[in-house]
């Protein structure tokens, strides 16, 4: 199933059974996969992730088969995303991140990949708006897989919170990006990364929740 336009980004394949068998589950990290099937075929699914340090998800990846999208499937699996989340809580999971793609930062050959692949980066964040996610008011940057190895800067960090709220703690933010980072670069420098996400911050201790939808350029 082709969900994304840029799969070569995403976890590798082969690296997910290994997670799910218990290969990269950890203390700091529970992992889970959630898949959308009819009759046998995979109509979508989501990878994600609970982080006991921080109390909240974190969502690796999620698509639906583009031939299924607008029948609500989405919805479905983020709704049962949030029960196997309270499940991990062991009561209610304050809600999950996801980091997603800003296409006012895309280059015209990866719009262009886009487009190939009969996708919309605009649509793609207001159905995570749909959902109920909201952007972090800060800069985020993936810090390994861009060009020479990293950082990732066309990113933008979503967040949605179980309950309506305007901003979120910084600390929280930290405290997720520290956990859900320390999972594939170590604790060390997972540290370092999440500190120098927090000074970004300038010293304010709430983050406003936004609107994820940048507007469209005139062309």
């Amino acid at each position: 199933m082709r969900a994304y336009f840029a799969p070569e980004t995403l976890i590798p394949a082969e690296y997910i059974p290994q997670m799910l068998a218990g290969a990269g589950e950890t203390h700091a990290r529970h992992n889970h996969l959630l898949v959308a099937e009819s009759n046998g075929h995979v109509l979508g699914g989501t990878l994600f992730h609970w982080l006991p340090s921080a109390r909240v998800g974190f969502s690796s990846f999620m698509g639906v088969k583009r031939a299924f999208r607008g029948r609500g499937i989405g919805r479905r699996m983020h709704d049962e995303r949030f029960h196997i989340l309270d499940r991990d809580a062991g009561g209610r999971a304050q809600g999950v991140f996801i980091d997603v793609v800003n296409p006012t930062r895309l280059s015209e050959a990866e719009l262009q990949r886009e487009r190939e692949a009969g996708s919309d980066p605009w649509d793609r964040r207001r159905v995570f708006e749909h959902l109920g996610f909201r952007q972090v008011a800060i800069r985020y940057e993936q810090p390994v897989g861009g060009p020479g190895g990293g950082p990732v800067t066309n990113l933008d960090l979503l967040f949605c919170p179980r309950d309506p709220i305007d901003s979120i703690p910084t600390t929280l933010v930290v405290a997720t990006m520290r956990a859900y980072w320390g999972g594939w670069v170590g604790d060390a420098r997972a540290e370092r990364y999440a500190a120098e996400l927090g000074a970004r911050a300038g010293g304010a201790t709430q983050l406003a929740l936004l609107s994820p939808v940048p507007a469209r350029p005139h062309t």
